[in-house]
């Protein structure tokens, strides 16, 4: 944190100026402020969220409109401008969460506690109120200030997973009808926010970004946040509630921070990754064909868009935040992921400054004000805010590869494959598909690009310093590359295919797996199950399972060679596996059930469920007792995967 500006630490005045504040009270609300503490306010948040910054409530209208109430934590009435803690947080202007420590832009006796929208707590927040028509427009918005009380902290997990009828109903859910009836008419406004989002040219993207698991003070895996129904709905909420502030402010005549994605420089490459696709893009920067474009990709390869997502946001590149101050057409230009013209942040003032300037720009409206702000102090903090939201980037992204360079410290010399993420004269980068570890390509990266697929090997894993330093071999390159990409262009064209018979022939067969290829030539892939009789030469039929176009992958099953005993397990793995989704990081107890030397098996007690031990395999045998913490729990897989909890890394 220092290294890269920060001050990690909070001074004696912040301390005692933040231990003499007083827990808002209903006997004493300041002037204007509503009391809507009976309304059934919730929240959706990860799991481990401490500072809740926003909450929602929503209700049907007679006109078919659904209006909804957008809490954001008032945190501007407990930290005065000016104020020790205002300084402090003006200075770092962003909490930094590294995964194995967060180093929040205010105490906790704050952003944990006093302005957080704690479950079961009356707090005081800035409310944000707009309806939402059957096509999505927002009309009637409003913004003034309540007492709130959280009814209810749900997770992004467990809602994801009921809405989108993967699990049953979480346990909070299931005890209130009338939460379940709210929180199903939240995603319903949701959907309507997000088709108009969509018609207006707004990106669709997925973060592949990992976070290191963090259990008992200890990392024990790198995890990547999968999106789902209640991620779709929480952002869809913040970008409509950040779109009404920003005309709010617009609309009396105030200026304020925006946040301004500019149409992306590297539109060529984008270009060029789309025709790999069999895409065609217009030549010039368009949001609305790019947004299309997504959509057709999520829509077709759901499992792997996330990479094809990673490698448009690098070659989108960074917003900043800029000072707005000018009305009419003459204004900045917009957010070109979000395809708003007017986008300011104010949902998360716990967390970032600028969301708090916004807050407090907000109040001078009410109040009909002056501006808290000269235009000259705007401009600085805008620049603040960017360069240190860029600093803090790399501080995460310096702990991540701390974490992955702890876990991948054994693995130095083996050959992965990866997607290449940055390619500039400042060096290559790439990420690995698993584990999600990114790394510099130090050798052999030159002629790569953003979204290229190849294998590399590991030469450097250096947890001190955080370095995971990458080999591409270099004999063939080009011929290697030009395979991947006709391997990408041949499993879209077999998309519509899978589940379709082909004949095929062997054509190797080794420890990283059984190669086949389609007769008449169309297609080489691999064959991911009943692949142990094959051997090479052999013609047989294989049933296509799997296609992949962002990384050129076709995996297909040989029928006959398939245990349907395992088929039976793996239906009651994924059922167990669905069950266990908002466990991720929990300890259980375990019995060795099996062991190979490609993978060692558990069974967790109580419950009887099945797994695999991913981390600390090494001295195990059948019959053993272990203490295991659960990493990965993919219902749509049936993927459950463990590590020896003593095999974990310090997070020190």
């Amino acid at each position: 944190m220092r290294a890269n500006g920060f001050e990690p630490e909070f001074s004696a005045e912040v301390m005692r100026e933040v231990a003499s504040l007083e827990e808002p009270s209903a006997e004493r609300l300041p002037p204007g402020v509503r009391d809507m503490r009976v309304l059934p306010w919730s929240s959706i948040d990860n799991r481990e969220s401490r500072d809740l910054d926003q909450i929602e409530v929503a209700e049907r209208r007679a006109d078919g409109s659904i209006r909804l109430f957008i809490g954001v934590a008032d945190v501007d009435s407990l930290v005065a401008l000016g104020s020790a803690a205002d300084d402090h947080a003006a200075a770092n202007t962003t909490s930094v969460y590294t995964g194995v420590a967060v180093f929040p832009m205010l105490p906790e006796r704050l952003s944990t506690d006093l302005t957080s929208l704690n479950e079961g707590e009356d707090r005081l927040a800035v409310v944000i109120q707009f309806d939402v028509l059957a096509d999505g427009e927002l009309t009637n918005p409003s913004v003034y200030r309540a007492l709130v009380h959280n009814h209810a902290k749900l997770t992004y997990d467990a809602i994801g997973a009921w809405l989108e009828g993967r699990a049953p109903e979480p346990p909070a859910i299931a005890r209130a009808p009338r939460l379940r009836e709210q929180v199903q008419l939240q995603a319903e406004a949701a959907g309507r926010l997000r088709v108009a989002r969509r018609r207006a040219g707004a990106l669709d993207f997925e973060s592949v970004e990992a976070s290191p698991v963090v259990v008992n003070g200890r990392v024990v895996d790198l995890k990547v946040a999968s999106r789902n129904r209640a991620r779709d709905l929480i952002e869809d909420f913040m970008v409509a509630a950040n779109r009404t502030v920003a005309t709010h402010l617009l609309g009396h005549g105030s200026a304020s921070l925006r946040r301004v994605v500019r149409e992306p420089k590297r539109w060529d490459r984008i270009v060029a990754l789309a025709a790999e696709l069999g895409e065609v893009l217009p030549d010039a920067p368009n949001s609305v064909a790019l947004s299309e474009f997504l959509a057709r990709r999520r829509a077709a390869d759901p499992e792997h868009f996330a990479d094809l997502s990673l490698s448009v946001v690098k070659l989108l590149g960074p917003g900043v935040y800029v000072l707005e101050r000018r009305l009419g057409d003459r204004r900045e230009a917009g957010h070109f992921g979000l395809a708003v013209a007017d986008y300011v942040h104010s949902t998360a003032p716990n967390r970032r400054f600028a969301d708090l300037v916004t807050q407090r720009m907000l109040r001078a409206v009410e109040v009909k004000g002056q501006s808290p702000y000269t235009l000259d102090e705007l401009t600085e903090i805008a620049r603040r805010c960017t360069e240190r939201g860029d600093a803090a980037r790399k501080v995460e992204r310096t702990m991540r590869k701390v974490a992955g360079a702890s876990l991948l410290a054994d693995r130095v010399g083996e050959s992965f494959a990866a997607v290449v993420t940055a390619a500039s004269p400042k060096g290559t980068y790439a990420r690995l598909l698993s584990p999600p570890v990114e790394g510099r390509i130090v050798r052999g990266g030159r002629g790569l690009d953003v979204g290229d697929t190849v294998r590399l090997t590991l030469v450097v894993a250096d947890a001190s310093k955080g370095f995971i330093d990458f080999s591409h071999e270099t004999d063939g390159a080009s011929r290697k590359l030009e395979r991947s990409r006709r391997k990408k262009a041949a499993a879209d064209l077999l998309r519509p295919r899978v589940g379709e018979s082909f004949e095929v022939e062997v054509t190797g067969v080794s420890e990283s797996g059984t190669y086949v290829r389609v007769l008449d030539g169309s297609a080489e892939g691999r064959v991911v199950r009943g692949y142990k009789t094959l051997t090479v030469g052999m013609r047989v039929p294989v049933t296509l399972v799997r296609t992949d176009s962002v990384h050129g992958f076709i995996d297909f099953e040989f029928a006959s060679g398939v245990d349907r005993v395992k088929d039976e397990r793996l239906e009651r793995k994924r059922a167990a596996a669905a069950g266990l989704q908002d466990n991720i990081g929990d300890v259980f107890d375990a019995v060795v059930s099996g062991t190979s030397r490609k993978a060692t098996w558990i069974v967790l007690t109580p419950g009887n469920i099945e797994g695999r031990l991913v981390r600390g395999r090494k001295g195990l045998h059948v019959g053993d007792p272990v203490r295991v913490v659960l990493l990965t729990a993919d219902a749509a897989r049936g993927f459950i995967d463990v590590a020896r909890e003593d095999a974990a890394i310090p997070s020190e």
